[in-house]
Formats: C-alpha cells, structure tokens, sequence
C-alpha cells in the first residue's frame, strides 16, 4: 500500500487579512487625528468669562437735609446710644412726613390728595440724650437711617413713550413689574401680564402686607399710558387715584448695581440716577444708567 504524503502547513497572508488590516489602520488614524483636533481646541480655546456673583445691597438710607455727604452723627456720651442722640433733649416745631403704602390705602377717602400726608405735630422731640458712634456731622438724606436719600426717591426710570403703549406693556412683563392702582372703595388692584389682550387682575383689601419697592409717575402725561392699561383689563381707574409701580427684589438689586458701577459712588453720595429701557435683542430690554447727580452739603 502505497505511503500518503501529508504536507506540512503552510502559514501565510491571505488578501481577507490584508483588507482587514487596512481598514483597521485606517480607523486608528482617523481616530487619531480627531483627538489631535480636539486636543488642539481644547488647549487653544477662550477661557470662560467670569460671571458675576448676585450681591444683595443692604442700604440705610437716611440723614437731614442739612447734612453731609460721608458723615453720619457722632455724640460723646456715658449714656447709651439711641438714635438723634443729642447731649441734652431739644425740642422743635416741626411736619411729620409720613409715606407708606399703608397710609394711602387707609385713607382710601381722600385719593385724590398728595400721597405724601402732612400732619402737624406739634412741639416734638428732636434729640434724645444718648450717645451716637459715627464720623461726626449729621448725615445727608431723609429718614430715620445713618444717611443717604431712598431708593424710590433718588431713582427717576423712564420707559417707551405713551404713544408706543404695546411696547411699554411689553418692557413691564419683561421685567415683572406690576401695576397697582387704588380705587375709590379702598381696594388696591394688581395688573400683571399687561401686554396680553386681557391682563390678570388681583385685588388686595390693603397694601400692609406689600413689602416690594413701589414707584409711582412725576409726571401726569405717563400716567394716561397706566390708566388705558388698567382700562384693558377692565378696571376704571378714576383721574386722580394713586398708581403704582411694584418692582421685584431681583429687578430692584439690578438697579442697585448699576448706580453703584456708574460711578461708584456709594448710596449716601447719590442725590438722583436716571435710567432708561433700551432693547437688546429682538425681545429683550435692560436698564441703562443715562445721568445721575452727586449728593451735596
């Protein structure tokens, strides 16, 4: 019977096996050309601005209209220290000025006066014996505090022009300010989502539970614009009722911060800051510091 001759294997490259290597090849280098790429934008890249930490701004504002800028009251005394401290008790005649939402919607009767009531007291207290730590001199301002005119004293704004009432409805809703109007029966109505075809109106029985910065117009031609607004929603409010404008906490620090980087004056040195809406965007507004004036002895 004849031997059968069995080859020995024979290991070699086949075309299958070339293809395959090729395309693995190919793929590392693809991958890694990509991550050269990223590599090289990520090292070349901008670092992110730095975004600004949201500051609350505490203010006391405060003084005597014949103070001073920078200075707030100082008394050397034994005794405790009180606010108006003085070395002795002094007495003067003098108008209280009393100015709260609460006030105005107490005497709901009398709307159509000043919203700034005056009673005349009399013969009242001035000085109080007692001691006060401070620079010196009586601060500048009006008030109880260490110095400084109020927010919604020294802040004048001003919004679209009456003619042009969509877009002032719409610089309202932007920033979440609410309108506030008092009415004959005592009743204080809130409008709120003011550039729709039909506003959301709320009613409060009194304003003593308002805690929000309010403002109200200096001039009676933009007053129209609040009361067609009102009118909207279907709220007569009469020619001579109180309106206000209630802003929310964050809008109110907004406008801190900007009087504060327009010059960098602090509160107490500021006697008024102007400001105005400009567009931004196709649907967006920001306040915009126009002018502001110094404070002085």
């Amino acid at each position: 019977m004849p031997e059968t001759l069995i080859k020995p294997p024979v290991l070699k490259v086949t075309r299958y096996d070339l293809a395959v290597a090729a395309v693995i090849a190919t793929f590392l280098g693809i991958l890694a050309a990509c991550f050269s790429v990223a590599s090289l934008w990520l090292t070349n890249r901008l670092p992110p601005k730095a975004k600004a930490v949201p500051v609350e701004m505490f203010e006391l504002p405060g003084g005597f209209e014949d103070g001073f800028v920078d200075e707030s009251l100082r008394v050397d005394s034994p005794e405790p220290e009180v606010k108006n401290a003085s070395p002795a008790e002094t007495t003067a005649e003098q108008l209280e000025i009393a100015e709260s939402l609460e006030t105005v919607t107490e005497l709901s009767d009398a709307a159509a006066e000043p919203l700034k009531q005056q009673f005349e007291t009399g013969a009242s207290n001035v000085g109080k014996v007692g001691s006060s730590t401070g620079t010196g001199r009586r601060g500048l301002g009006m008030g109880p505090g260490k110095g400084g005119i109020p927010r919604e004293q020294r802040w004048f704004i001003r919004f679209a022009d009456r003619t042009e009432l969509d877009l002032y409805a719409r610089q309202l809703d932007f920033f979440k300010i609410e309108l506030g109007a008092l009415l004959p029966d005592g009743r204080l109505a809130y409008l709120r989502n003011i550039s729709s075809a039909k506003p959301q109106v709320n009613y409060a029985k009194s304003g003593k539970d308002e805690t929000r910065m309010y403002m109200t117009w200096q001039a009676g031609e933009r007053r129209l614009a609040d009361v067609q607004l009102f009118a909207k929603a279907g709220v007569n409010v009469p020619p001579d009722a109180p309106i206000f404008h209630f802003y929310p906490p964050e809008v109110e620090a907004q406008l801190a911060q900007l009087e504060r980087d327009y010059r960098g004056r602090k509160p107490d040195q500021i006697k008024r800051t102007y400001f105005i809406v400009e567009s931004v965007g196709a649907s967006g507004y920001r306040f915009t510091v126009v002018r502001q004036l110094e404070a002085g002895p």
